[in-house]
């Protein structure tokens, strides 16, 4: 039996050890037939119970962002990822930032590296878009506006007290592009600051914002 024929509806996502059973039925024994797949390259384990198809099939993989949404859930890509992807940060990283309900953890992956940092609710679910990559993958993404206020109240010892000082961080030590500043939404962070961390620092984030 052909495992591309079996899995390439799937591909493009990554697949539960659940739903591979379930295609391997006819087998006498699947788990046998995993660890075949995963020793000929056919299949890559990302964490246990989780895979995605290996460089041996000739069939589109999940983007990276879509892995991280799987590999710890619920979780979406912020930090550094998002403000690469909003084009607010020069600098393109390889390993795969985003924020969980869970517990902070790091995975290290043969597609890569995926770090998680904790925050909790409500202030978690604010800010968040869907982006599609392709009719089979739709990405959850914080906006340019929650990936810096994330990246302010992830980041310790980051206390904002002016607009000076503000400027200064964004500008100089994160990088951040001024002109992609300037058509950030301040009231969409006006309205998640009552259950932020780091109300105050936020406060000043938009006055700088505004100020720019």
């Amino acid at each position: 039996m052909d495992f591309r024929a079996l899995v390439k509806e799937y591909a493009e996502g990554p697949i539960s050890r659940h739903l591979i059973l379930g295609l391997l039925h006819e087998y006498q024994s699947p788990n046998d037939k995993i660890s075949e797949l995963i020793k000929n390259k056919e299949l890559i384990s990302i964490r246990r119970g989780l895979y995605v198809i290996g460089p041996k099939i000739d069939l589109p993989s999940p983007e990276p962002f879509l892995i991280a949404n799987h590999l710890r859930g619920p979780s979406y890509v912020s930090l550094e990822s998002a403000l690469s992807y909003w084009n607010i940060i020069p600098e393109r990283s390889y390993e795969i930032s985003s924020v969980t309900l869970k517990t902070s953890k790091t995975y290290k992956t043969p597609v890569g590296r995926f770090s998680y940092r904790h925050l909790k609710t409500p202030y978690y679910s604010y800010g968040l878009k869907s982006v599609a990559y392709s009719n089979k993958q739709t990405i959850i993404i914080a906006s340019p506006e929650k990936a810096i206020c994330d990246k302010i109240v992830l980041t310790a010892g980051i206390n904002l007290r002016s607009i000076s000082q503000t400027r200064a961080l964004l500008l100089e030590d994160f990088r951040m592009d001024i002109e992609v500043l300037r058509t950030l939404d301040t009231q969409a962070i006006e309205a998640w600051i009552e259950n932020a961390p780091k109300k105050n620092s936020l406060k000043t984030l938009i006055q700088t914002l505004i100020a720019l």
